[in-house]
Parts: C-alpha cells; sequence; structure tokens
C-alpha cells in the first residue's frame, strides 16, 4: 500500500517546507503545482503564464488546468509507491477529481494534514518570504541570496500585503471547503503549525504514522 499524503494549509503556513522535509524523508516525490507551475513560466508555457497573471493577482488557477497538472505528474513512475502533494486540491472539485484519481490508482488511501496557522501570523510570514529571481526558488528566512544557485533574492509578486490578504480570502472561501470535505475521514488529522518547524515536523510524523495504521486497519 502506497503513502499518499496531502499537507493542507494557507500560504504561509510552512506546508512546502514540510512536505519537501517529509518526502525527502520517506522516499516520495514532493509534488507542488505552485513549482509545476513556476516551472512551465520560466518554459513560456502561454497556459502556465496566463496561470501567473491570475497567481500574481492572487486567484486560484482555474480547476481544470490544475487537475490535469496533477494527474499527469501522478502516472509518472515515481509517484506509482506514494506521493506528498503539496498546493492541491484547492477547491472541492479539485479534492472529488483526486478521489477518482486515487481510486484509478487502488495503491492506499489519502492521508490529509492541515498545517494550522493563526492569520496575523500568516501576514507576518508571507510578508518576509523571498524568492530568487534566477531559479525562482524560495529563500530560507534571512537569507541574503539564493541558497541553491545563489541568484539574488526579491519579495514574490504575490506576497505584498495587499496581495497576501486577497490570497488568504481566497483561501478561506475557496479551499476551506476542502478540509470540511475531508474533516470525517479517519484519515485526516490537524498540525499546530505556529510551532517551532522541528516541532511541527515531530507531530506531523506522529500524527501521519498514527493515520496511516488506522488506515491499515480499515
Amino acid at each position: 500500500m502506497g503513502l499518499n499524503v496531502i499537507m493542507m494549509g494557507a500560504p504561509g503556513a510552512g506546508k512546502g517546507t514540510q512536505a519537501g522535509r517529509f518526502a525527502q524523508e520517506h522516499g516520495l516525490p514532493k509534488i507542488s503545482t505552485g513549482d509545476m507551475l513556476r516551472e512551465a513560466i520560466r518554459e513560456g508555457n502561454p497556459v502556465a503564464l496566463e496561470a501567473r497573471a491570475r497567481m500574481d493577482r492572487g486567484e486560484l488557477v482555474d480547476d481544470a488546468t490544475m487537475i490535469a497538472i496533477v494527474r499527469e505528474r501522478l502516472t509518472r513512475p515515481d509517484a506509482q509507491c506514494g506521493f506528498v502533494l503539496d498546493g492541491f486540491p484547492r477547491t472541492v472539485a479539485q479534492a472529488e477529481a483526486l478521489d477518482g484519481i486515487m481510486r484509478e490508482r487502488n495503491n492506499g488511501p489519502l492521508i490529509i494534514v492541515d498545517v494550522e496557522v493563526p492569520q496575523q501570523e500568516l501576514v507576518h510570514r508571507l510578508g518576509m518570504r523571498r524568492i530568487c529571481v534566477k531559479c525562482g526558488m524560495n529563500a530560507v528566512p534571512a537569507a541574503q541570496t539564493c541558497g541553491t544557485c545563489g541568484g539574488e533574492l526579491e519579495q514574490r509578486a504575490d506576497d505584498n500585503q495587499e496581495v497576501v490578504l486577497e490570497r488568504l480570502n481566497v483561501y478561506q472561501r475557496a479551499t476551506k471547503p476542502v478540509l470540511e470535505y475531508y474533516r470525517d475521514r479517519p484519515t485526516f488529522r490537524v498540525v499546530n503549525g505556529a510551532q517551532p518547524p522541528e516541532r511541527v515536523a515531530h507531530e506531523l510524523d506522529a500524527m501521519i504514522d498514527d493515520a496511516a495504521g488506522e488506515a491499515e486497519s480499515l
């Protein structure tokens, strides 16, 4: 049975960091729709460029585009034994489509972890974030240059305060219903993301182990 994890949480909650760490430690691909879109944007993909315009306004990319991206990615060999999804699903329609994909895969249930952080802390975190102008990777806090390629850092276009507040409002409107969609499942867990990252990691790992064990007993 595969280990299939969805990392939920508002922008700035730290779900991307935790998803990357967990995926690396368990030999799973971290599938970030944001990273995939940014890569396609750098390649000049016209669909991705239109998606970028929406992202820069703090809006969500349309369901059909996101579902198609994830469906294709989950067919690749490295995802056959499991995956960690970061940034998907963000709407109930995407969640329903993912359930359909999982039925086709038939390699274990979804484990859903919601990383919860108060909105005031999210606004602060997002205002401090920087991205590399060269490779597009997010920088660690207080970094002066990109840790991946040494490139110059700048604030992300979607991290200025006006757009941040709109992104959080969009999250509340569109993505909170996804949490309600999953909340009653025995594999749904919530972790306090306002703690130090190492504490979040410890609790998150324990919750996923517990959820996986419960799934096996169903």
